[in-house]
């Protein structure tokens, strides 16, 4: 065998640069957090070429001391660490020492800084490790040129200018988004690409994420002893069909865990149906200590020591976000405090003695009509009715009012009152900002997966029927009713053979006594049947939930009183995860006054 020997400290170096230094992306992140580690409020970052040609990052930071610069460029060489327990505790975002030392292996590099109060700045290059004198008001500035210069192998595998600067791109952005605090420049063959001033989170993120994102994400800001999760994580009705904007931070840094991806599918798993995935742009925050980032050389993998403690804490604090009704996340401000006209907050008072009455004073308070619940109207079986006319409200409910003297505002009620019914499919109403268009379909169905969620964790409901329904079933739905019996009448069904070819439901759930018994059971066999009982009230109960909700929703064509659109709104307002359906889509829009203005160039 050959002798053993020492590798050079350039080999070395240029080995470490292979998993340091993948493309200039890698590059620049390393940089920019050098930067954000010096303390920076203002960074610029200049690149030709997609970053091949340079990377040029100039801060304001604290800058180097001449002693400190002639280590700059030498392998293992940091100020953020000194000890074992530096590392078990790590605060910034650079601490190995190896990020500059890889890179000037493998690309013409000059960092040239001024530390503060000293009286002018130093430079040293890759090859000159000796400072020498240079002009420099304030920071540091580094520049590295012609990355793999001396690695022709290593530089074939570099892609196009435009797909290197996207990648670039990504990185600025992800370091960009996670301190607002500072200002960021970023600039490309001589052009501005992103200007982003110094500002709070939300600004930041709608800098970066757009203000579609923030139009339909949720403020998430959750703690619990040391640990706090902050951010936006937008509804399912968002959703990509990449990953490529999912933003998740660990103390400031950017990563990817398969412990806090897991926890964050499992939070959108209720909602979020098919190939999907959820945007978010999320930061943990917990002691230093709880958390090892000492991983791998790029530090985006990262290791807990408490890690199911954090799985649930992010979970739980995603998921309860998310789930927060429609009259806790929409209702104004002063909702909460205004009170009806016995005094108490009208959400209370409603939940008291009328779910579904309309209790705002200045709009249908003499529309004295008890509302239904939805077991009780959304029935697919009962005869359809024509949306009564204003006189027929005004007869039945005691309203002496003029049709004028409608709704004109809704404080107090999120989603507003209804004034429509669109083609039997969509309800139209009326709240402070301007219209809302609720998808009848979607909202029920929405509203009696999470209740028979409820009830199925309890003691379900049973409608005893006086005549059982008798449907005909081929000899595979048979055997799936016979194999599956004890499931069924843990949800509800009572089920059992009525002869060679027919099977008969003598109980149903309550909450869907009044849906098409015979489809319902079909799709339930059909799903049974293809899960081993195990299975079936545990991984697949939520599916079978959802198809039983999907059943007993009111259907298209289905016309609805007055009362009853205010009834589903009500409803809606108290449902947790009401904004989507159980397949992910949103139930309700919202068309605020200027949309409908622009809509008709009104004021213009």
């Amino acid at each position: 065998m050959p002798v053993i020997h020492r590798l050079p400290e350039v080999l070395i170096n240029q080995i470490a640069a292979g998993e340091v230094v993948e493309r200039p992306a890698s590059v620049l992140k390393e940089l920019m957090e050098n930067s954000l580690d010096a303390g920076s409020q203002a960074i610029e970052v200049h690149l030709m070429q997609g970053g091949i040609k340079q990377i040029r990052i100039v801060d304001d930071g604290c800058g180097i001391d001449r002693e400190d610069l002639s280590l700059a460029l030498e392998r293992h060489a940091t100020s953020k660490i000194a000890s074992l327990e530096d590392l078990e505790a790590v605060g910034t975002m650079g601490f190995r020492g190896e990020a500059l030392a890889a890179i000037s292996s493998v690309a013409r590099t000059r960092v040239t800084s001024r530390a503060t109060d000293a009286a002018h700045a130093w430079r040293v290059t890759e090859r000159e490790r000796e400072p020498i004198p240079a002009a420099l008001n304030q920071g540091t500035v580094i520049e590295v040129e012609d990355l793999y210069y001396n690695t022709p192998a290593r530089r074939k595998f570099l892609k196009s200018d435009s797909t290197e600067f996207g990648h670039c791109d990504d990185v600025f952005r992800r370091i960009a988004l996670a301190r607002p605090d500072v200002g960021f420049l970023l600039t490309h063959n001589g052009r501005v690409s992103l200007r982003l001033a110094a500002g709070n989170a939300e600004r930041r993120t709608r800098e970066l994420l757009g203000d579609d994102f923030m139009a339909h994400a949720r403020a998430v800001d959750v703690a619990s002893g040391a640990l706090r999760l902050s951010g936006f994580a937008a509804l399912p009705a968002y959703a990509r069909a990449t990953r490529d904007a999912q933003y998740f931070y660990v103390n400031g840094r950017f990563v990817r865990d398969k412990l806090i991806q897991h926890a964050l599918r499992e939070s959108y798993a209720d909602i979020l149906h098919g190939s999907r995935y959820p945007v978010f742009a999320l930061f943990l925050e917990l002691d230093p200590t709880g958390v090892d980032v000492n991983v791998h050389p790029a530090k985006t993998e990262v290791r807990f020591r408490e890690g199911r403690a954090i799985h649930q804490f992010v979970y739980h604090g995603v998921s309860r976000t998310l789930a927060v009704p429609v009259q806790s996340a929409a209702a104004p401000s002063n909702f909460a405090a205004a009170p009806d006209e016995q005094g108490l907050p009208v959400a209370q008072q409603q939940s008291i003695d009328r779910p579904y009455a309309v209790r705002s004073p200045t709009e249908q308070v003499a529309l004295a009509v008890e509302e239904p619940s939805l077991s009780r109207y959304f029935a697919p079986s009962a005869p359809a009715q024509r949306m009564p006319s204003l006189d027929a409200i005004a007869a039945v409910g005691r309203i002496s009012v003029t049709p004028t003297s409608l709704p004109q505002t809704s404080q107090g009620a999120p989603l507003g009152y209804a004034v429509a019914q669109l083609h039997g499919v969509y309800v139209l109403a009326q709240n402070e900002a301007g219209l809302v268009l609720v998808d009848m379909h979607a909202a029920h169905e929405r509203i009696l997966y999470e209740q028979l969620k409820h009830v199925l964790d309890g003691n379900p409901g049973i409608q005893r029927l006086l005549i059982p329904a008798v449907f005909n079933a081929s000899k595979v739905e048979m055997a799936t009713a016979e194999e599956h019996a004890d499931t069924l009448q843990q949800m509800g069904f009572d089920v059992s053979p009525a002869g060679p070819s027919e099977l008969a439901a003598r109980s149903v759930p309550a909450l869907l006594a009044r849906a098409s018994i015979a489809d319902l059971l079909r799709a339930l066999l059909a799903e049974l049947r293809d899960y081993p009982a195990s299975d079936v009230m545990s991984a697949r109960r939520n599916e079978l939930l959802a198809t039983m909700a999907c059943h007993g929703a009111v259907r298209a064509n289905r016309q609805l009183t007055i009362p009853e659109m205010n009834a589903l709104l009500r409803d809606m307002e108290n449902t947790e995860r009401s904004d989507q359906c159980n397949h992910g889509r949103p139930t309700w829009v919202q068309l605020s006054m200027n949309d409908l203005d622009k809509l008709f160039m009104r004021g213009q």
